[in-house]
């Protein structure tokens, strides 16, 4: 890192510091009242399977937003900043994995290299989602073209995806995984067999899948979308190695997602992912405080929920022009073979260093 990006990392890490500190009150009373509501809303959309299954949705659907809720408890649980002891964090972040289909050590390790390398184009691949550049797409063959708009098609990538991740992607060790990793994967699936099995046996399985199912499908699709936008938007910052920045990354790189109160607490603030991003070690009840009071941090990009739609349409990054555009966008370049020869002119070095 460049000296002016330490000392500007120093300032802002200097700054909120003081917010970085777990409140063991504050995160007892976030459990409660996350795991509570939870399981009363899970309970109640069983209940109302005898008077309409569109009561039951509408219990699902709140339930799931306090399924979102209870991911923010262990993402937090996976960089330790939820309680003061690590293996409170890992206790209770094993716990709220096992009710988000998530195994805690796996993700928690993919997760902290997305912290790492976050927005860097030479680093991506591991805890992200595929982003391929105007170049790269260009100079990809036609099966992987075709791989890649699949995997960016919205009906994929929030239709399928959250059963493709959440139901069988995470049920996996990834190659090369440890040990403690390992097994925390195995102890999450034989965790899950468990619990769901007893809740089948207790209603019968076909009331648990009318209530489970569309509650794993809207808080995965509610999951991917909030990392979707907070990382690709207008105006996002995507560098190579040499140019990457933690800062710009951070502030840059991650979005300030403006929702409204109520759908602010449900999501434990990660809206304001830009400070989450500077700073892992700030409990998710403090971010918002950070981002008041560190005016830097103020000048980071803000979406809102109308704004942010726009991503749908973001497919590829222009290392040129600095932006993302569209496949309609790169399907016009391709049709002028003069315009495909400058793009790859421009960015040859790039690419050698690819």
């Amino acid at each position: 890192m460049r000296k002016d990006q330490s000392a500007q990392l120093a300032s802002l890490k200097k700054s909120v510091a003081p917010y970085e500190k777990t409140d063991r009150t504050r995160s007892i009373k976030q459990l409660i009242n996350t795991l509570l509501p939870l399981v009363v809303l899970w309970s109640s959309a069983y209940f109302s399977l005898s008077v309409s299954y569109w009561l039951t949705l509408l219990f699902a659907i709140p339930a799931a937003g306090f399924v979102i809720r209870t991911f923010i408890i262990f993402h937090d649980c996976c960089h330790g900043s939820f309680f003061k002891s690590r293996r409170a964090n890992d206790i209770v972040g094993t716990i709220t994995g096992i009710l988000t289909l998530v195994p805690y050590r796996q993700w928690k390790h993919s997760h902290s290299i997305h912290h790492a390398t976050s927005s860097n184009l030479d680093k991506r691949g591991i805890g992200d989602i595929w982003i391929m550049t105007v170049n790269e797409y260009t100079e990809a063959s036609s099966w992987k073209r075709l791989y890649y708009r699949i995997y960016r098609n919205p009906i994929v990538m929030f239709g399928i995806g959250p059963i493709a991740v959440f139901l069988l992607q995470y049920r996996f060790n990834a190659k090369g995984a440890k040990r403690k990793e390992r097994m925390n994967t195995y102890l999450t699936n034989v965790s899950l067999v468990v619990l769901y099995g007893v809740l089948i046996w207790a209603i019968g399985w076909p009331a648990f899948l009318l209530v489970q199912l569309p509650i794993v499908f809207v808080s995965g699709f509610l999951g991917i979308w909030l990392f979707y936008v907070q990382h690709q938007f207008e105006d996002s910052y995507f560098e190579n190695e040499d140019e990457w920045s933690y800062v710009k990354a951070a502030v840059e790189g991650s979005s300030y997602y403006k929702l409204p109160k109520l759908l602010q607490w449900i999501t434990g603030n990660i809206g304001f992912h830009h400070v989450h991003h500077l700073s892992p070690k700030v409990p998710n009840y403090n971010l918002e405080q950070v981002h008041n009071s560190t005016p830097p941090l103020q000048k980071a990009t803000t979406i809102t929920i109308g704004t942010s739609l726009k991503a749908i349409h973001f497919r590829l990054w222009d290392e040129e022009n600095k932006g993302f555009v569209s496949f309609k966008e790169m399907k016009a370049r391709l049709r002028n073979p003069k315009r495909v020869a400058e793009v790859l002119t421009v960015n040859k070095p790039t690419l050698q260093g690819d």
